[in-house]
């Protein structure tokens, strides 16, 4: 999710506490009008400056057209012709039912998709499009942001980095970045950044608008800082300003400043930006149709911790070169050990302490979530829906962009989770 400042984070917060949010077909956002017009009506206009594109269920629109309110910067997808993903299509997935976690009585695919207040669905079976469905503000070649889907992205570029010799997991960060020596940073293990299992006093409660998440939004907004404004002016300068708090290693916590500290060793090391380094990694060997984009800072440091926006259908052809453990049409795109090492997990102990009640036995590792089930699906995972799914077993690539009103993923996981599986078993006994 790109952060907000603190005072649009207060709005957003007071503004979906006290009553039901619309349901996915009252809140649509090219029935509501949102920026519709020349100009559009002053009750129909959204800005990033008064946080007013934040707001549900404005926020419907804002998010497949990020790169219209805020400063980005390019992950070009180069010159080459679009490689092509062959289609299957099939009708026998509306009507899938399945028991949402906790509830009583089934709801069909089809239903989860309103539930979630899904924008955009792809679902590839071995490698081809069977089910494809947009919604809402976004189109086939229109881009999405993908929140903490980010997170996964840099992760990855840090595993392929580990896997090809150029990053050593066990050194400190402050090997890698000396600036940041003096955070609670500076101590931790390559490694520990990867897995989120640093010792770092950040809170990522984004119902507290005092929370950490918003004091580093704040520093990362590209917007003017206020007269009396005296913190940090970068995503740069707020990381060298990160207290420790428990110890390093001892177990797992979720907090987007991990990913920015992984961005900037990252930087460090390849000598690009993460933007640069996914696009002549990925976008630019994977026959993407669209080049995505960085939202970044004021500075144009990209948010490596949920800045990147992308087409649906680019999404799900990582998600397949993944599956095929990097491998496209005979080629190696990304090192299989860093795919490997991604699958295998991360401690599962670590992970348990930080009380996922919908993710017990999961794991975290290089930014990616690990179920460990009997398919030994993984993820990535973004706030308001945000999803890419990958089930080896079933060889079947799930993408889905999604504005939900509410934040945390708690919210669309009793149907989300249930419903990946569901599709799975499915395709696995009607392949």
């Amino acid at each position: 999710m790109h952060r907000l400042a603190t005072a649009a984070a207060a709005l957003l917060v007071s503004s979906w506490a006290f009553a039901a949010p619309p349901d996915a077909l009252a809140s649509d956002p090219a029935r509501m009008g949102w920026m519709k017009g020349a100009p559009p009506p002053s009750d129909r206009t959204l800005r990033f400056a008064d946080g007013s594109y934040a707001e549900f269920p404005a926020w419907r629109w804002s998010v497949a057209h990020f790169r219209e309110l805020m400063p980005t910067v390019q992950v070009s997808r180069g010159l080459g012709a679009p490689a092509p993903l062959p289609r299957a299509e099939r009708d026998d997935l509306d009507a899938l039912s399945f028991t949402p976690l906790g509830g009583d009585a089934p709801i069909t695919w089809a239903q989860s998709l309103a539930l979630s207040y899904t924008d955009g669905v792809v679902v590839l079976h071995r490698g081809r499009i069977i089910y494809e469905r947009y919604f809402g503000a976004l189109t086939e070649d229109g881009q999405h942001g993908l929140m903490s889907v980010t997170k996964s992205f840099t992760g990855l570029l840090g595993a392929m980095l580990v896997a090809e010799g150029q990053l050593d997991p066990v050194r400190r960060v402050s090997d890698y970045v000396p600036e940041l020596a003096r955070s609670a940073f500076g101590s931790a293990t390559v490694r520990e950044l990867l897995d989120m299992t640093t010792g770092i006093q950040f809170s990522e409660d984004y119902a507290d608008p005092q929370a950490d998440v918003w004091r580093h939004a704040q520093a990362g907004s590209p917007l003017p800082k206020p007269k009396e404004y005296r913190g940090p002016q970068s995503y740069y300068e707020f990381l060298q300003t990160v207290k420790p708090q428990g110890r390093h290693g001892d177990a797992f916590g979720y907090k987007t400043a991990n990913s920015d500290a992984l961005g900037w060793v990252i930087a460090r090391v390849s000598g690009r930006s993460v933007a640069e380094l996914l696009s002549e990694r990925l976008w630019r060997r994977i026959g993407a149709e669209q080049d995505a984009y960085f939202t970044v800072d004021s500075i144009g440091t990209p948010f490596a911790g949920g800045g990147l926006n992308a087409g649906l259908r680019d999404l799900a052809r990582v998600g397949e070169l993944l599956r095929n453990e990097g491998m496209l049409n005979g080629q190696a795109i990304l090192p299989r050990a860093a795919i490997d090492d991604i699958r295998r997990g991360g401690s599962r102990t670590a992970f348990a302490k930080a009380g996922y009640r919908l993710l017990t036995g999961w794991s975290y590792r290089n930014m990616w979530w690990v179920t460990h089930n009997e398919h030994g699906a993984y993820m990535a995972r973004g706030v308001h829906g945000q999803a890419l799914y990958i089930d080896p077993k079933a060889e079947m690539v799930i993408a889905r962009l999604a504005s939900h009103p509410t934040a945390a993923n708690a919210a669309n996981d009793p149907v989300s989770l249930p419903a990946y599986h569901a599709l799975a078993q499915h395709l696995l006994a009607h392949p």
